[in-house]
Parts: structure tokens; C-alpha cells; sequence
């Protein structure tokens, strides 16, 4: 059995000792969720680690194998179907441009500018590895049936949609 439940009761017991009466079952929930993102990402990278890349660079990879046009898409374009900043999207580009899996061209309409896309090598490894990653993440949720996944999404929505109308503004 895992130890979160253990971790959690241990959490809610604390601060109850210490200062009775408080509700803490949003931190509770949120450390919940925070231990479900971070176990996700590691068994990402765990499925991955033979090739190098870990869940940040796994995700860039795939963002420009389903949606980058033949031309290649901007980082700001990147940027935005990955939700990371500018100067993380950069690292991430460099890292597949270093390991000679992307290529970033300037733009010819507008030299200030330029496109990222995949190599042929950054093209084989994403066709290679999404097999391998896709039964992994299958593996992870079977153990939800049908009602249960659509459960958790909707609920992610719910959390999600007014945390992002709150970056925006």
C-alpha cells in the first residue's frame, strides 16, 4: 500500500495537535495532487530514460511531432501548446537542437524570427518512443474505468480553467 495515505492522516493528525479546529483538507488534497504529478513525471522519465529524455523534453518532442506544420513552429507557438515560459521553451529547444533531434531555421519572411521542427533523427525517435509511452500511460490508467477517467477529467478541468483565467490577467 502506498504511503500517502499513511502521509496524509499523519499531516491532518499535525495539524490538528497543533492547531485544532483547522480545515486542512485543501493543503491535503493539493500535496495529493502534487505527489500524483510528481510520481507521473517520474514514471515518464523512467520509461524514457534509455533514450535521454525526460517528461519536459518528451513533451516538446511530441508538441512538434503532432502539431508543428512542415515549416516548424515558433517558440512562442511552442511555447504556448506546451504552457511554459519563453526561457524554459528555449532550454528545452536547445537541449533536442544539442542531441540533433530539432532544427531551428529563420523565418525567410521575417529574419527576426525563426521555426523549430524536427529532424529526421527527432521524427524516429518520437515515432519510436510513442508506442512505448502510450502503453505506459495506458498502464497507469487502467486501473480507472471509463466513468472514473471522465470523472478525473472533468474535475482537472474544474481546477484548471479559473488557475489559467488567472494567469492571463
Amino acid at each position: 500500500m502506498s504511503s500517502t495515505p499513511k502521509l496524509l492522516s499523519r499531516i491532518q493528525a499535525d495539524w490538528q495537535r497543533v492547531r485544532p479546529g483547522l480545515d486542512a483538507a485543501p493543503m491535503l488534497t493539493y500535496l495529493l495532487v502534487s505527489r500524483l504529478q510528481a510520481a507521473l513525471a517520474k514514471q515518464v522519465e523512467r520509461t524514457h530514460r534509455h533514450s535521454g529524455l525526460n517528461a519536459a523534453t518528451w513533451d516538446l518532442l511530441m508538441t512538434l511531432r503532432r502539431s508543428a506544420p512542415d515549416e516548424g513552429l515558433t517558440p512562442a507557438e511552442l511555447a504556448q501548446l506546451t504552457a511554459l515560459t519563453g526561457a524554459s521553451i528555449t532550454n528545452r529547444i536547445d537541449n533536442l537542437r544539442a542531441r540533433g533531434l530539432a532544427e531551428r531555421r529563420t523565418n525567410p519572411l521575417d529574419r527576426r524570427s525563426a521555426f523549430v521542427r524536427l529532424t529526421p533523427a527527432g521524427r524516429a525517435l518520437a515515432d519510436e518512443l510513442l508506442p512505448i509511452h502510450l502503453a505506459n500511460e495506458t498502464a497507469i490508467f487502467e486501473v480507472l474505468d471509463d466513468q472514473d477517467r471522465a470523472d478525473l477529467q472533468r474535475l482537472a478541468f474544474k481546477l484548471l480553467e479559473p488557475l489559467e483565467r488567472g494567469e492571463e490577467g
